[in-house]
């Protein structure tokens, strides 16, 4: 695994980084650990809040140049880049205001001198992904650092850049100890070891199932908690009420938000009604055709580069093979005739159950198009994936749409508004996208012990045996 900086928007190598050597993981584990058992769990809370709420200032005051990083590594259109820093940097505040809310003792009403208190468990170990190289991290280190965890992040060897700015950010914070947060270029197998360690306690992953099975299977053998946070193929339903101008801008933004490389992008258009489904296409049509190809860089570019080489063309043979099976090709399709890693817009249709296109992820700026005869069709085919991240659902009846969000297999539905995330909202999927909860309290409560204490009378008897569990 090479960890190198590549410009999207060029093809160009920029700089190569040197992986994490055996000795020197071993040393940063040790570390980490020190700094979990000898300073950071028994920190109070506000001490955490002070040094949390400093990196996001940190992050806000160095915003330009945090948001360059994500720019140059992966892609991403500046605007989109600069929104990335603010998420991050809200989501680091949300938790460093929020946390002595979520550790309060829980008193259990039905047993008086019962309380369950949350408490850390250890080094949490995290493997993230190049889409959201800020976002990613920021909804990981949040809620571990203010619960007392420490957190070692291998983040993705296309992003290096990104991971070692992140990791600067504690660098020159007052209270902030070594070990904190420790970024590493590790590879597949020293990940597995981490995960072996017994100082590791818990491993989060946000990225493809093959790497999250592996991840989990290795954790599961070793007992350790885990968190999954995977692909997604998310369904954006239109329904014959929903006013057609705002539903078809949210379905553009759903899907080519981010260059379309978003596990919660709106990746298959479900269009209630054929007259409406034409109507809708055509409209779909205009708008992507629309978007300008360029540099990301570039406050006029509204279509950046895909975020490598690969991803290009592993997009290319999914299309390639998906016509193949039957699929139509009614806009774009092929690569862009320029430097870098640009696919045009593209948008597809007639895939029927027996094309591949039919259940996979496609991870770039490109449209999975049905039309169907009425509601409970759309119900079936936006559940027809062994995916259930998010969904979206556009109507003027409200009631109609919360009575269809019921039956959506997925972690997240949302009305009127294509899934996207925010700090207090809870994160995660269902079926092939994972398990588990980042974000909002659920987030926080991840990698914790839910400790019951018990407190009796002095000279209370010992239980009967009635009372044994």
């Amino acid at each position: 695994m090479t960890y190198q900086t590549v410009n999207p928007a060029t093809g160009e190598v920029l700089d190569v980084y040197p992986n994490t050597s055996d000795e020197e993981l071993r040393a940063l584990l040790t570390r980490a650990h020190d700094c979990y058992e000898g300073d950071w769990r028994h920190r109070e809370v506000e001490d955490r809040a002070r040094v949390v709420k400093a990196v996001a200032a940190k992050l806000r005051a160095n915003a330009e140049e945090y948001a360059q990083y994500v720019t140059l590594e992966m892609g991403k259109l500046i605007a989109q880049a600069r929104g990335e820093v603010q998420l991050a940097a809200d989501i680091l505040d949300y938790y460093a205001q929020r946390a002595a809310e979520f550790l309060q003792p829980v008193s259990l009403n039905e047993r008086p001198g019962c309380v369950v208190e949350t408490r850390p468990i250890g080094v949490i170990l995290g493997v993230e992904p190049w889409n959201f190289p800020y976002y990613q991290l920021a909804r990981v280190v949040g809620p571990q650092l203010m619960v007392g965890n420490v957190v070692m992040i291998k983040h993705a060897s296309n992003v290096p850049q990104c991971a070692r700015a992140f990791a600067r950010l504690f660098d020159g914070i007052d209270g902030a100890p070594e070990g904190i947060y420790t970024n590493i270029n590790a590879s597949a197998a020293q990940v597995a070891a981490l995960i072996d360690d017994p100082r590791v306690r818990g491993a989060t992953v946000t990225g493809s199932e093959k790497a999250g099975a592996a991840v989990a299977e290795r954790a599961g053998r070793a007992l350790k908690k885990s968190v999954m946070e995977l692909g997604g193929s998310d369904p954006l339903i239109v329904l014959e009420d929903a006013p057609l101008e705002a539903a078809l801008d949210n379905a553009v933004w759903g899907r080519m938000n981010n260059t379309g490389q978003s596990c919660v992008a709106s990746k298959r258009m479900i269009v209630v009604g054929r007259k409406r489904g034409a109507t809708f296409l055509d409209g779909l049509i205009t708008r992507m055709r629309a978007l300008r190809v360029g540099d990301p860089n570039d406050p006029a570019t509204t279509l950046g580069p895909v975020s490598s080489d690969s991803a290009l063309k592993g997009l290319l043979n999914q299309i390639e093979v998906g016509c193949a099976a039957g699929a139509r090709v009614a806009l774009g399709g092929k690569r862009v005739d320029r430097p870098g890693f640009f696919l045009e817009a593209t948008i597809l249709t007639n895939i029927d159950s027996s094309n591949p296109l039919y259940t996979q992820e496609l991870f770039g700026p490109v449209v999975s198009f049905y039309v169907v005869d009425d509601e409970d069709a759309a119900i079936e085919l936006a559940n027809a994936t062994p995916f259930g991240l998010g969904g979206s659902i556009f109507t003027a009846d409200i009631e109609r749409g919360r009575r269809i969000a019921d039956r959506v297999e997925s972690g997240m539905v949302f009305i009127n508004h294509p899934t996207w995330t925010a700090p207090e909202l809870p994160f995660g999927g269902v079926k092939n996208s994972g398990y588990g909860r980042e974000l909002s309290e659920l987030g926080f409560a991840e990698f914790v012990n839910r400790k019951l204490i018990s407190v009796s009378p002095a000279g209370s008897p010992p239980p009967s045996v009635s009372q044994a569990g």
